[in-house]
């Protein structure tokens, strides 16, 4: 049996990895929320899930929730209001999992954290994002310079499409697609912790092929909206 550990459990993108990796037989899953009332009562009445609440800001609260896990998959998001700075929390999962032995993380962030992102749309994605790119960016600084086997995920902006259409680039190429669906990313996430070997300190861009363009194809009412997972 394989025990992962989700932290921002309540994420989209958690809930469909979540729903993913419960339909393997040998997958336990630990689920660190602030509140339960997200998940769906399958979920949290599975027997092969735990709930741990905590603040991800907490190193114990993490320990907690990570503690005998194989991997732990980071699905975490500073606060739309700003309470919430995402560096303390990438500090104490790396932290936390140094104590705990655990070596797997699966980390979720943001295209345009390299100023990978070209032309029209990367300017238009720097304006909209702001100091969410600047956060983001330093939080994958305290991932890439742990000693952990991470992999770094940087998805375009999300929309709730039902499909699985993705293509990777690689940090150092230049982003390509403008959207990708929370699926796929949720996809490329169950693949990863099933195959904990592939993509192993690395940090990947995810995009569905065929968006490119100077914005997405449909514009969100919160510019932030793609960041809340």
């Amino acid at each position: 049996m394989t025990r992962i550990a989700v932290l921002g459990a309540n994420g989209r993108i958690a809930r469909i990895a979540e729903d993913m990796l419960l339909a393997h037989d040998d997958i336990e899953l630990a689920l660190f929320i602030h509140t339960e009332n997200e998940l769906g009562a399958d979920i949290k009445n599975n027997p092969r899930v735990t709930l741990v609440k905590g603040d991800a800001k907490n190193p114990d609260d993490v320990l907690a929730a990570i503690k005998g896990a194989d991997e732990v998959y980071a699905n975490l998001a500073p606060g739309r209001d700003g309470s919430a700075d995402i560096v303390p929390m990438a500090k104490a999962v790396v932290s936390m999992m140094d104590k705990a032995g655990i070596k797997r993380l699966i980390w979720i962030s943001s295209l345009g954290i390299y100023g990978e992102v070209p032309g029209e749309f990367g300017a238009w994605n720097a304006k909209v994002l702001g100091d969410y790119l600047i956060n983001y960016r330093k939080a994958a600084d305290v991932v890439e310079a742990s000693d952990l086997d991470y992999t770094i995920i940087r998805p375009a902006w999300l929309t709730d499409k039902d499909e699985i259409d993705f293509e990777i680039t690689a940090k150092g190429e230049l982003f390509k697609g403008t959207e990708v669906s929370r699926k796929s990313v949720a996809s490329e996430v169950v693949e990863l912790l099933l195959n904990p070997s592939e993509e192993v300190r690395a940090s990947i861009g995810l995009d569905k092929p065929g968006t490119e363009g100077d914005k997405p194809e449909w514009m969100l009412s919160n510019s932030t909206e793609h960041l809340s997972e």
